[in-house]
């Protein structure tokens, strides 16, 4: 196995031993020399917290499903777009918490915690929603989705926000942000505003 991998065999100690936390790229190299999934190495107590239930969508996007991948679950609260960059080069490992791995999933650039009641009762605060990045552009978007958006509200600063995206009535520089939830009104966004939006591929709800 440590030929194989090239892991040295230390490693695989503090690993078992939850000494040392194992990183995608090795998780990805010992599933290969075993020639099994990461999901079959992980085991199925890693997902035992985890309920999946299958949401009837009318949605327009046709999505490819992959086997297996590791989605990486950002903390962005202080990052400008949605995947977080260092020195523009590379993403940011620090702004990594963990990652999640849902068997026949879209293609996801990360996820994050849903936060607020925007879009109660579909998404609740703690939920985790994978999304796709996007450009920020008219043609990119596919009207009556749902979008992780970040909205600039200064120089430095984003507000991440989740809402269904329509046309607006004030033009093509604009689109519309709905709730689910109708306490909140809809709101006119200029597509300048939006540093950065991705198209929300699937939500995981966590029941403890």
């Amino acid at each position: 196995m440590v030929v194989k991998t090239g892991i040295p065999k230390r490693s695989y100690v503090d690993y078992e031993n939850e000494i040392q936390d194992i990183s995608l790229e090795r998780l990805r190299k010992i599933a290969t020399a075993l020639d099994v999934s990461v999901a079959e190495l992980l085991g199925e107590e890693y997902y035992s917290n985890t309920i999946i239930e299958p949401v009837v969508s009318s949605r327009k996007t046709k999505d490819v499903f992959y086997e297996q991948q590791m989605v990486p679950i950002f903390n962005l609260e202080a990052s400008m777009g949605l995947v977080p960059i260092l020195n523009g080069d590379g993403i940011d490992e620090e702004k990594i918490l963990d990652y999640i791995s849902i068997p026949m999933m879209p293609s996801c650039d990360g996820a994050i915690s849903a936060t607020g009641d925007s879009m109660y009762p579909l998404l609740k605060a703690g939920d985790l929603v994978a999304y796709k990045s996007i450009a920020v552009e008219r043609n990119s978007i596919f009207f009556g989705e749902m979008y992780l958006l970040a909205i600039r509200v200064d120089e430095t600063t984003t507000m991440k926000t989740i809402k269904f995206v329509h046309p607006s009535e004030l033009g093509n520089e604009f689109i519309k942000i709905v709730s689910h939830n109708q306490h909140h009104a809809p709101k006119d966004i200029n597509l300048n505003q939006i540093v950065a939006m991705g198209l929300v591929r699937a939500s995981i709800r966590i029941h403890n």
